[in-house]
């Protein structure tokens, strides 16, 4: 009798609430719900009232509001941050929808329009009054670390912010240039921006300090192994490789591999990459074949050397 007391329900038995809460689509709702937060807390009340330009749309909009500062009658504050992000956004997430494909493009849509939202909520209720007053390098330091928190959890539900990011991609794989490189250079351009339109010459040092933090921050989050293996089966293997070598920068190896039904020979790609980097690895494969299979693992820490470029 007290066996069974102290047995656990089975799944099947177990109210639909408690489904609801256990399901991966929930949690996922929940971590973009709450990293779009934080991202917002940390635009508005740290990021944006102590001039800062982070690189991204968001420094971009941060720039412009302030050059639209007594411009406009019906926006005698500048244009607000959250809403003008969007006019970035949704044209940058067509874009990436017609060059590279995005099967998680729901999920980045919720994403970047849950932080307009709340950006602009929580800068109408502070009105722009940060909470370090004039001390940017605590504002830099505190509004890096919650930008970063709220990175990682979207990171998390395998979803992105749209954003530089994916301008950076498609112009990544448009032009055969590396992916980190591109999204640096861009991230500069948007903070020289910022210089220009507060015209001091402390915004890139702050900036690329506030871009620095919410990035380690990220780095820090991510569990005690970063990496994951990821074996890729297609019938469309070798446009594949030439995607993600192009695209994505990524390297890998062709292991020979023999189908158990069809006994058929087909080639598998296996590589590893960083776990925030998964969902667009994930989405650059369905681009080429949406049938592909991806199964990920753990990379072991036993790993000595990475494979070399040419």
């Amino acid at each position: 009798m007290m066996n069974e007391a102290l047995s656990p329900t089975p799944y099947s038995q177990r109210p639909w609430h408690a489904k609801l809460m256990k399901s991966q689509p929930f949690l996922d709702a929940v971590y973009i719900l709450l990293g779009a937060l934080f991202q917002a807390i940390g635009y508005s009340i740290f990021i944006a009232p102590a001039n800062i330009v982070p690189g991204g749309v968001y420094g971009i909009t941060i720039a412009l509001n302030h050059l639209t500062k007594g411009m406009f009658s019906f926006a005698p504050e500048g244009f607000p941050i959250g809403i003008t992000a969007l006019f970035f956004n949704v044209p940058l997430l067509l874009l990436a929808l017609k060059k590279l494909g995005i099967s998680s493009a729901g999920k980045t849509v919720a994403t970047f329009l849950l932080i307009s939202l709340f950006t602009d909520f929580i800068s109408s209720m502070t009105k722009d009054m940060g909470l370090i007053g004039n001390d940017r390098l605590l504002s830099a330091f505190y509004g890096g670390a919650i930008i970063g928190v709220g990175v990682y959890l979207i990171f998390k539900a395998g979803s992105t912010s749209a954003g530089t990011d994916v301008l950076s991609r498609v112009i990544a794989s448009g032009r055969n240039f590396k992916l980190s490189d591109t999204i640096i250079v861009i991230d500069s351009i948007v903070v020289v921006f910022g210089l220009i339109a507060f015209r001091d010459w402390t915004v890139p040092l702050y900036s690329w300090l506030t871009i620095i933090v919410y990035g380690q921050v990220v780095n820090f989050l991510q569990p005690e192994n970063p990496k994951r293996a990821v074996f890729i089966v297609s019938s469309k293997i070798d446009e594949i490789k030439e995607a993600l070598v192009h695209k994505l920068d990524v390297r890998g190896t062709l292991i020979k591999g023999r189908g158990m039904y069809m006994d058929e020979e087909r080639e598998i790609i296996f590589t590893i990459v960083e776990r925030k980097k998964l969902p667009i690895l994930k989405d650059c494969v369905k681009s080429v074949d949406y049938s592909a299979f991806i199964s990920t693992m753990d990379a072991s820490h036993d790993m000595i050397n990475q494979p070399s470029k040419p």
